[in-house]
């Protein structure tokens, strides 16, 4: 039995799991790709998974997938494409890796938050559905906070659906060359340079290039909403307060706009959704429960 072919990423734990869980539970025919750049810990959450649930067997593999390493991501895929063989071509890709900007240097974080998606989408765009294949980017709503205190001139930049990555690329090195002077980020119009909120900023445009590239393509990003992860919940920490306090919700709720701009019907290309699955602009934050963005 031929079955869809799903790639998530950063999956051995968190939003990444529940995300893979959700595909598993909710899609009986699609198997699930669980890519961690750690096999120990991919493949005890995989084991973990069919101990949850043996309707899963079959239906689950660990890939070894670090985003921030090419020769990982050349060899995953050539892992995938043994995997896929006959199957036919890879239904989608959620990028779902990711790390915080709080014990990490700007480059860091670019380089998984941002090179690491791009790294992914154009090694695997080969494998994937050339008519209806998705993409699924999960950045957050801290790349619209972002982009919110920049210069108006800094913004269109971000905004910009004729950008290329080389744009990006730019933009990154200056932000790469001024790290750890706010004052400068704020001089060249760049808001506060904080590092986590720039590489979502910059994973949401290179989503509109990609989209713009791909129109037979289902590419879009979403910010999975508050919640607790290994991430946030050190934010908690440093708060003195416990995850619920701050509002912080479960992974499972994080997994459910990831879901639906994998599976569902979706209106738009290229577009950027909140955690209740409302499209949302990339420079200003939209609450959830708000009315949908509506425009370009």
């Amino acid at each position: 039995m031929n079955r869809r072919r799903v790639l998530v990423t950063g999956a051995n734990k968190g939003i990444g799991l529940a995300i893979a869980k959700g595909v598993l539970a909710e899609h009986t025919d699609t198997f699930v790709l669980l890519g961690s750049r750690d096999q120990a810990r991919g493949q005890a959450a995989v084991d973990a998974l069919i101990a949850e649930q043996p309707s899963f067997s079959g239906r689950l593999q660990h890939v070894d997938l670090d985003v921030s390493d090419e020769e990982s991501v050349t060899a995953a895929v050539a892992e995938v494409r043994r995997e896929l063989g006959s199957a036919g071509p890879l239904y989608g890709i959620v990028n779902n890796a990711g790390i915080g900007g709080g014990s990490h240097d700007l480059k860091t974080v670019l380089n998984v938050n941002t090179v690491g998606v791009r790294r992914v989408c154009e090694a695997f765009l080969p494998l994937i559905d050339p008519q209806g294949g998705r993409i699924v980017n999960v950045t957050s709503a801290s790349g619209p906070v972002f982009v919110a205190k920049c210069s108006a001139e800094r913004q269109r930049s971000f905004l910009d659906t004729q950008s290329e990555w080389a744009d990006l690329e730019a933009i990154m090195s200056e932000c790469i060359a001024l790290a750890g002077d706010k004052s400068a980020f704020a001089k060249a119009g760049l808001g506060d340079g904080d590092a986590y909120g720039l590489s979502k900023a910059c994973t949401n445009t290179y989503t509109l290039q990609l989209a713009r590239r791909h129109p037979t393509l289902c590419i879009n990003a979403c910010t999975p909403g508050f919640i607790e992860t290994d991430m946030t919940r050190n934010y908690a920490v440093s708060q003195g307060k416990t995850p619920a306090e701050l509002g912080m919700k479960a992974p499972e709720d994080g997994a459910r706009c990831p879901l639906l701009l994998l599976f569902g019907e979706l209106e738009g290309n290229g577009w950027f959704y909140g955690s209740d699955g409302m499209r949302s602009p990339l420079d200003a934050y939209r609450a959830p429960g708000a009315p949908p963005y509506t425009g370009k």
